[in-house]
């Protein structure tokens, strides 16, 4: 299978399923799509990109964690650090066993990261030999899965939140590293925000993928 092929038949896809595209510019990728899923107003959203160089297809998805919620990880930082240990090393295990690749950003306290956790991504990738539609959206369904165990232990132990994102200190660092080389507005990541269900957002940065 070739790029282009690949590039037609996810499209084609999608449509069978009623699923909402958004084209995002990316001169890295031959296709950088956004989709949802589930489709319906309570989807989650994912990046589907097809990075040029490469015979795979990579499906991502990023969460960031409520402001409120990061606030009360800070308190149990502070009161039950080895209730917080625990915590983090169980949400690291659950999605080791989920099978899918998975990227936490903890709150920075200079070079260290003690916490909180203030996003986390889940991605998985297929190549051209083994893509077909249902190995496709089984991956999507997979992410979207391992994305559900953490946001509802997440709000089982630190509450529904504010309805707002809080930080994310490792965006912040490479966006301040960015501004020290000189690297332009063109150049730096792209972000597209957008709101989740159960009180989270999501943000997509295409540097992470490719």
């Amino acid at each position: 299978m070739e790029a282009q092929d690949a590039m037609d038949t996810i499209r084609n896809w999608l449509s069978e399923e009623k699923m909402e595209m958004r084209v995002q510019e990316d001169a890295r990728a031959h296709l950088h799509l956004l989709t949802k899923y589930p489709s319906g107003q309570n989807g989650h959203v994912f990046a589907i990109i097809l990075p040029k160089g490469r015979d795979l297809v990579a499906i991502s998805s990023m969460t960031r964690v409520d402001a409120g919620q990061q606030d009360a990880m800070k308190e149990m930082m502070d009161e039950e650090k080895d209730q917080w240990k625990a915590w983090v090393h169980d949400c690291r295990t659950n999605l080791i066993h989920t099978g899918v690749d998975w990227v936490i950003h903890l709150g920075h306290d200079g070079k260290k990261k003690p916490g909180p956790l203030q996003a986390f991504n889940v991605s998985e990738p297929i190549w051209y030999d083994g893509l077909t539609k249902n190995e496709f959206m089984q991956a999507m369904r997979r992410l979207w899965l391992a994305k559900l165990s953490v946001i509802h232990e997440i709000k089982y132990t630190f509450g529904r939140g504010v309805g707002k994102n809080g930080p994310v200190d490792d965006w912040k660092q490479r966006a301040n590293a960015s501004s020290s080389t000189g690297a332009s507005s063109q150049e730096k990541p792209k972000k597209i925000e957008m709101d989740e269900t159960m009180s989270f957002g999501s943000d997509f940065d295409p540097s992470e993928w490719l």
